[in-house]
């Protein structure tokens, strides 16, 4: 169901509301289809009973407001720091050691071989030992010194 005749707007506990006519306003949740691949498209509106009450195609056919709010919301929800300088790589064999800057800060890294590293798109997926996902949206927007280190694992 598309957003028409629909209101989105937060509450006090910074939790996302949809009001729909002549219906109290609900708690909605964002999910993403395809969070890596297309972030800004298919996205679901669920409820706290995971039962879909919208269904967006395109942010951008949104009202600027209401795809501010879901992006906003999806930030919170979703832990995938992205990679923005890797500073130093303390062993090229596996498992290798990595300190990188994230947009979340400094972080130390551990990948157990070269297929933790996974393309997509333009970019890279990097899983480091727990699991944790960090993200490489473009090899472009990485400085000179971080792709020369990068490449040894490519």
């Amino acid at each position: 169901m598309p957003l028409t005749n629909r209101r989105l707007f937060t509450n006090e506990f910074n939790q996302l509301l949809l009001s729909e006519p002549d219906s109290p306003p609900i708690v909605v949740i964002p999910v993403r289809a395809f969070a890596l691949s297309e972030p800004e498209r298919l996205i679901a509106l669920v409820d706290t009973q995971g039962h879909e009450r919208a269904f967006i195609a395109d942010l951008a056919d949104l009202a600027a407001d209401d795809a501010a709010l879901i992006r906003h919301t999806l930030t919170e929800r979703e832990l995938v720091p992205e990679i923005l300088r890797i500073d130093k790589v303390l062993s090229f064999s596996t498992p290798s050691q990595w300190r990188v800057t994230t947009n979340r800060g400094a972080s130390e890294l551990t990948l157990k071989s070269e297929d933790d590293i996974r393309r997509f798109h333009d970019g890279l997926l990097i899983t480091d030992t727990h699991g944790l996902p960090y993200r490489i949206p473009t090899l472009s927007t990485l400085d000179r010194h971080s792709r020369r280190l990068l490449a040894r694992f490519l």
